[in-house]
């Protein structure tokens, strides 16, 4: 379960540091707000927990990031719209963090900055020169990297958002997915996210799309 005061302290952390020293109006109720997105019904795997966990992640990588504040404040917004049966929820995110930000006394440049964060999660492809965005992908796919316990509860909640789906369909798709994964020369961007999680995230990958392949067991 979910600290809500903890996540809404947090929140209201990055902001006064993301709009400092310009005073603004109180965070409490675009956190609040926020923390309603997280908690949406459709969600099984991009919820408080997954927030939470990118938070966390991004706290154990601030050191390679220029402006952690802003990562911060992307990892709030860069799921906050969610539709599992839509494409472009990293772009509404960013709309949404472009709207309400500057609301919340946020300066236009790293609202602007915020937003490209948030986009950027749709590849996970930052510049070899783009450390916050490094920072903010490697948080996002730290889960990749989990023990096996996690990975599995963490693909279980991916099927059930996605239970709409056919079987044979998800597993094509998901295959694509964890092939172009696996395809990519590193995981993640970060020396911490190379030494620490890279490893473990392709053998994850590789036992899923394991899995995958093998065909489902009749009924009894």
């Amino acid at each position: 379960m979910a600290d809500l005061d903890a996540l809404r302290s947090r929140f209201a952390r990055a902001l006064d540091a993301t709009r400092n020293p310009a005073p603004g109006p109180d965070p409490a109720p675009y956190a609040d707000n926020l923390l309603a997105r997280w908690q949406e019904p459709q969600r099984h795997y991009h919820t408080l927990t997954h927030l939470t966990a990118v938070l966390d992640h991004v706290d154990v990588l601030a050191q390679y990031a220029d402006h952690p504040d802003v990562v911060r404040l992307a990892a709030w917004f860069h799921d906050a719209v969610y539709l599992p049966e839509r494409s472009e929820n990293e772009e509404r995110s960013a709309r949404l963090a472009e709207r309400a930000l500057p609301e919340a006394g946020v300066p236009a440049g790293r609202t602007a900055e915020v937003a490209r964060l948030v986009r950027l999660t749709v590849t996970h492809a930052p510049a070899d020169d783009d450390r916050d965005g490094q920072v903010l992908c490697d948080a996002d796919l730290a889960i990749l990297a989990s023990p096996p316990s996690a990975y599995a509860a963490y693909t279980a909640a991916v099927r059930e958002e996605y239970r709409f789906v056919p079987n044979d369909a998800f597993r094509e798709g998901r295959a694509a997915v964890l092939r172009q994964l696996l395809g990519l020369p590193r995981l993640f961007h970060t020396p911490h996210g190379r030494r620490e999680w890279e490893a473990t995230a392709r053998y994850n990958l590789r036992g899923e799309l394991e899995m995958l392949s093998l065909p489902d067991t009749p009924a009894p």
